[in-house]
């Protein structure tokens, strides 16, 4: 087994994604932290997983006691042949297999203090209150990082203590790096309005100012924020002249917190939920069992004992007045276990185990507390009884003791298409099986066209060392079979889209109850926002961004959908900028994807003679001397060219290189095109650098030659102009043994050379040229746990907009926020309301009528509403427009377009018109008159669209754009025509 520790290598290829949320410092920090984890019901085995999928040098799994019914509803490490059994051996080996760097050791002691001090973290979960305050004492006295973590059903509590003196080194992983100009008065503007993202109290350094030159490499300067785009910095009233230029980068502070064993709050909800639990413990110890679910002796009993813990307390821990409903619902659903609320709690309780071993981001102060009340009944008052909630001994018992078995009827019939096999798509499986979604007479469709890397092992937990190569679907569904065997599931290979349409159609969404979106870009995203929105179904939508997570969620009739509302799109770099001004690391590592050998499209006659003539390489000789004299073209004669100080703020004047085979990057760079040369042309390559040295000293390079009239494009306008743009190439960043990184790497430096950039490594090269989405395990499952919290709502049928949640975190800080999704927007033409659900929200009594102008004409009559037609587009897929003006079959006649105008009906026209109407959903059309070859509306579109309709087709889109007769714009939903 390879092992973490202080001499231990970070493993890039596994955990290159985590190490873009983290760093390689503190995931250094992190590999020499032994943690000890108590209790593996479902909350202790979810923060174990997620805790070794992170790297830390070893995790000891602690557990007394042994597997019951209700432990199967959320400890997806047990199965039924386990009942009776300890819990920690029987999870040991399953959580072993999660990550060969990190030892999984299992013990079934007593937590004695000897044994406590071989941990830096201790997370006590499933502990009594005892226990908690015991052992809460003496890891306090000792230095050792404390995380209390618990689930009653819907609550969720959470507590760290990591000492009275804790180090963190970087608060939010965000990092600040831009061009600014200065006046006189120690006051810092941004350029190009660009937001600086800085708060008060940051320190900043600064480089490359021309004039005030004291503040180049000065010590790290606190500022205050005037606004988004300027700050103030220390009194430069004695400092030199502020000419131009100049970069201002965040410096990472270390800053000092502390951590107290007593309680404080600062939320009413906190305090109350805080007494609850305290009541709980209670309980249990009196009794020595949790309230009965949906018990209402018990939960008078409870709220009893809270009244009591409260008129003990003292300070901010008391509160005025129990919130009475809130204590006896904590009491009727104490005795849950819920999978999903484990995910979310594991999720956060494992990111700050992290944050203890590596003082990265901030912890918790201190304590946190959670609740979904939201997924009980929408009727206040309603009751669950005892009966229906009581132990059945199946492995669904922790959930039967919240919703009670018609609940766990309704999951088991449940018909869901899961897209995506990706980090959510694992979580989500995980969960479904956990509460049973489709173990009956449903089913769980699951999509994804991948295979399985190695870099996905670190968070797409289901997938193992061996499984590299095989597709993710079928080995997610494999695994999560091993979870619950009673789950129906089916793994496909689709991508979603146009070209699936023929699987993936009317009867397939038809036959849904919802779709669960696990997609890593938004075109995808959209395409399945608007299949639910033409189907009706709901939609949980989820992403990830490192430590930051959301969860949307679409019901239809009700919220608003994905694609109603968009982020603004990615600020965009010029292409002048990109060509001729780089600045950042960002610029010569994007054109360098662009200059991979073979990646230049050939697009006119000059390239393809080059490629096939007079570059054709006839053995790898050629290759290395093609690949000589290209960096000699790059990084000498065209830097050469450049010209006159054209430049001015970020704009840099670069400076020519001078080749040497001693200078390792020059090297880099040869050998790693020569090879991409090579592999275009079918030759064997080599890394032997002695070699390739050798062949270097017998080629010759041109000596350079200035040519005349050469102009620099300061401009997007001039380099289009001048037809000069910059095409892109998509590079396999993972694979470390084509040559694409060596290539970029050491591209992009030498460029970054060129324009005194400062040079970036590997890692970072590969994150920004392969666009990669930094990624750590703890986000993702406490994001899959608020969306199956969403399911739970959906498939109980809720109604009301408030009981829906879309909500938002960053861990790093720690920030969550949850709000209402948005209400689908109302639309209205004349008196009749509509939203995006509602294509035939217009009635009976629908006709178009068809003027062959010039341009085509329609006028529409709804139930003695008259609206003029300028175009219509159809969609097939959503996504194949077509204009109905562009019908080749339709003969264009002229009419006078004011008849419009006055009171007509389509009965007096004596052009060619079209009659449909509308009943009962099915839009048929008539075609009548003179000089009118007749068609039906399938050849109509079929000639128009030049694709014959697939008989998996079984309806057409039309969305309308519309005036009415005051020749004002109307907005009117789209209408479906059936055609079978």
């Amino acid at each position: 087994m390879a092992k973490n520790g202080n001499d231990a290598e970070i493993d890039e290829g596994l955990y290159s994604r985590q190490l873009y949320v983290l760093g390689h410092e503190a995931m250094k920090r992190m590999q020499n932290s032994n943690v000890l984890i108590s209790g593996m019901r479902g909350l202790g085995v979810e923060i174990a997983k997620n805790v070794i999928l992170g790297g830390v040098r070893s995790v000891t799994i602690h557990d007394e006691g042994v597997a019951e019914w209700r432990d199967l509803s959320s400890q997806f490490y047990l199965r039924e042949e386990d009942l009776g059994k300890n819990r920690a051996e029987v999870s040991q080996a399953r959580l072993a297999e999660l990550n060969s760097y990190v030892p999984v050791t299992g013990y079934t002691g007593p937590l004695t203090e000897d044994y406590l001090t071989k941990f830096q973290v201790v997370v006590l979960t499933n502990s009594t209150l005892d226990e908690q305050q015991n052992l809460g004492e003496f890891c306090h006295s000792k230095g050792i990082k404390l995380i209390i973590a618990d689930t009653r059903g819907l609550f969720g509590q959470l507590f760290c203590d990591f000492g009275e003196e804790m180090i963190v080194y970087d608060t939010n992983g965000e990092h600040c790096t831009f061009w600014f100009l200065q006046d006189n008065a120690g006051v810092v503007t941004c350029l190009d309005e660009a937001r600086h993202g800085f708060e008060s109290g940051d320190y900043v350094t600064f480089t490359e100012i021309q004039g005030m030159t004291e503040l180049n490499g000065c010590k790290p300067v606190e500022i205050k924020v005037l606004g988004p785009y300027t700050f103030s910095i220390c009194d430069t009233s004695g400092f030199t002249d502020y000419i131009r230029g100049g970069i201002v980068s965040q410096v990472k502070m270390p800053k000092k917190i502390s951590f107290v064993s007593s309680c404080h709050f600062a939320h009413e909800i906190t305090r109350q939920l805080h007494l609850g639990f305290q009541a709980i413990h209670a309980f249990q110890k009196k009794h020595g069992h949790l309230p009965a679910p949906w018990s209402q002796a018990d939960g008078e009993e409870l709220l009893a004992l809270a009244k009591d813990v409260n008129s003990a307390q003292t300070g901010s821990a008391k509160v005025e007045q129990l919130n009475e409903s809130l204590i006896k619902k904590l009491s009727y659903v104490a005795a849950g276990d819920l999978a999903p609320v484990n995910a979310f709690i594991g999720g956060l309780a494992a990111q700050e185990v992290m944050k203890a071993c590596t003082g990265k981001f901030m912890p918790i102060m201190q304590w946190l507390y959670f609740d979904a009340l939201e997924c009980l009944a929408e009727e206040e008052g309603f009751m669950l009884t005892e009966e229906e909630c009581a132990p059945k001994n199946c492995r669904y018992d922790g959930q039967i003791a919240v919703f009670g078995t018609k609940m766990q009827d309704l999951l088991a019939k449940q018909r869901y298409f899961l897209v995506g096999a990706g980090a959510i798509g694992c979580e989500l499986l995980k969960n479904f099986a956990m509460i049973g979604l489709a173990t009956g007479e449903g089913e769980v469709i699951v999509t994804d066209m991948d295979t399985i890397e190695k870099s996905n092992l670190n968070r797409q937990f289901l997938f193992r060392p061996w499984d590299v190569t095989k597709m993710k679907s079928d080995t997610a569904a494999a695994a999560v079979k091993l979870m619950n065997p009673a789950i129906k599931i089916t793994g496909h290979q689709n991508r979603v889209g146009p070209d699936t349409e023929r699987i993936y159609d009317d009867d397939f969404f038809e036959s849904l109850d919802g779709v669960a979106n696990a997609l890593d870009n938004v075109d995808a995203r959209m395409y399945m926002d608007r299949r639910c929105v033409y189907y009706r179904k709901p939609l949980l939508e989820s992403g990830t961004l490192g430590t930051k997570g959301n969860v949307q969620v679409v019901i239809p009739f009700l919220t608003e959908s994905y694609s109603s509302s968009q982020d603004p799109p990615e600020k965009s770099i010029p292409i002048c900028t990109l060509k001729n001004f780089p600045n950042a690391i960002e610029h010569t590592l994007q054109v360098s994807i662009y200059t991979l050998p073979g990646a230049q499209p050939a697009e006119v006659l000059e390239a393809v003679y080059k490629s096939l003539v007079t570059d054709c390489p006839q053995n790898w000789a050629d290759c290395v001397a093609w690949a000589r004299n290209h960096w000699q073209c790059q990084y000498s004669n065209n830097i050469r060219h450049s010209g006159a100080p054209f430049w001015s703020g970020p704009k840099r004047c670069p400076h020519p290189l001078e080749f040497s085979t001693s200078n390792e990057l020059h090297m880099d760079y040869v050998v790693a095109a020569a090879n991409l040369f090579a592999q275009t042309y079918g030759l064997q390559g080599s890394t032997d650098r002695a070699g390739v040295i050798k062949i270097l000293q017998d080629v010759k390079v041109p000596p350079f030659t200035p040519r005349s009239g050469v102009k620099i494009h300061v401009s997007d306008q001039e380099l289009q102009n001048n037809n000069s743009s910059i095409g892109m190439f998509t590079c396999d960043c993972d694979d470390d043994t084509n040559f694409h990184m060596d290539f970029i790497v050491a591209a992009s430096n030498l460029r970054a050379e060129n324009y005194d950039i400062p040079p970036t490594d590997r890692h970072k090269s590969k994150l920004i040229a392969g666009k990669i989405i930094p990624a750590i395990a703890t986000t993702t499952a406490a994001v899959v746990g608020l969306v199956c919290l969403e399911l739970f709502k959906i498939i109980k049928g809720h109604k009301k907009l408030e009981s829906y949640k879309n909500g938002f975190m960053n861990l790093a800080l720690p920030f969550f926020a949850f709000s209402e999704p948005i209400a689908a927007p109302k639309h209205k033409y004349y008196e009749i309301d509509w939203t995006l659900w509602d294509p035939h929200g217009l009635g009976l009594g629908l006709f178009f009528v068809v003027f062959l102008h010039t341009d085509m004409f329609c006028f529409w009559h709804t139930t003695n509403h008259y609206l003029l037609l300028f175009f219509i587009r159809m969609s097939i897929s959503w996504r194949s427009p077509c204009f109905l003006r562009e019908c080749p079959c339709c003969i264009r006649f002229s009419c006078l377009l004011p008849n419009l105008k006055r009171d007509w009906t389509y009965r007096e026209c004596t052009c060619i018109h079209l009659l449909p109407y509308l009943h009962a959903g099915i839009l048929k059309f008539l075609f009548t008159g003179f000089l009118f070859v007749s068609c039906s509306m399938t050849e109509i579109v079929t000639k128009v669209s030049k694709k014959k309709l697939g008989k998996h087709v079984k309806a057409l889109v039309f969305e309308l754009c519309c005036n009415d007769l005051s020749d004002e714009d109307v907005e009117v939903p789209y209408v479906r025509y059936t055609i079978r």
